[in-house]
């Protein structure tokens, strides 16, 4: 599959090249227009086994907020960057270096998550993070948005395995403005979707996790320079069974 070809096809309506930035919001409202084009609609993946709305601050009960040394050590991930209002929930990277993630519990072993996200304009070492994370420890990673461009204008994928092996995939797009980010893992493969259309895949067995998994949001400090902050948005997240 010419997933190049794949990616024109799919995606013209939606993807961007580097265009004219925003300046970064201080806040972000849900609208019922968000992310209408899902990868759930589009391939028929039927109801959610659970859903997020971020309608309050109640919501993040189902969430593990993260409360320790930041990346690699770099800053600190704390709950007090999280907040939740007008049905979106943030995550706020400050110039002192401190964030947060969270991870949706319990584990669970294949299926599918779709998430409504945006990301500001940041510093140049806030990535901006969407994630499946092994609940035992060896069990690989998969990395389904990730985002260390500071303009916001490039997405990456990862599939970690093995000792600091990875596969990777990346698709140009304006992240500044939302977009559906979905993975499917199950046994036979890995496949990342935007807006409702799939932009990458690996079916290489060795590299497939076979463990049970968390999702999880981030914005991660790698180091360095951090001083204009970031934020990344979520207006909603689903996990649905194969």
């Amino acid at each position: 599959m010419d997933h190049r070809a794949a990616i024109a096809a799919s995606l013209t309506a939606t993807l961007l090249l580097v265009t004219e930035m925003a300046g970064n919001p201080v806040c972000a409202h849900a609208d019922a227009d968000n992310c209408q084009a899902t990868a759930a609609a589009a391939y028929r993946w039927g109801a959610p086994e659970r859903s997020d709305d971020f309608d309050g601050p109640a919501s993040l009960a189902g969430w593990d907020l993260y409360n320790g040394p930041g990346h690699a050590g770099n800053g600190r991930r704390t709950p007090s960057a999280i907040a939740v209002a007008d049905g979106v929930l943030t995550i706020t990277g400050d110039p002192e270096g401190n964030s947060e993630g969270m991870s949706w519990s319990p584990a669970q072993t294949y299926g599918r998550w779709e998430v409504c996200v945006k990301s500001t304009v940041a510093s140049p070492n806030y990535h901006s993070v969407q994630l499946l994370w092994p609940a035992r420890s060896g069990g690989g990673e998969i990395d389904f948005m990730e985002i260390s461009d500071p303009s916001r204008q490039s997405v990456d994928a990862f599939v970690h395995w093995g000792s600091g092996r990875q596969e990777a995939g990346h698709i140009r797009i304006d992240a500044t403005q939302w977009h559906s980010w979905a993975v499917e893992w199950s046994p036979q493969r890995i496949a990342t979707f935007v807006d409702g259309a799939q932009w990458w895949e690996t079916t290489d067995p060795a590299h497939i996790p076979t463990g049970p998994m968390r999702m999880c949001m981030q914005l991660d400090n790698f180091g360095g320079d951090v001083s204009e902050g970031g934020q990344q948005f979520v207006d909603w997240a689903r996990q649905y069974s194969l």
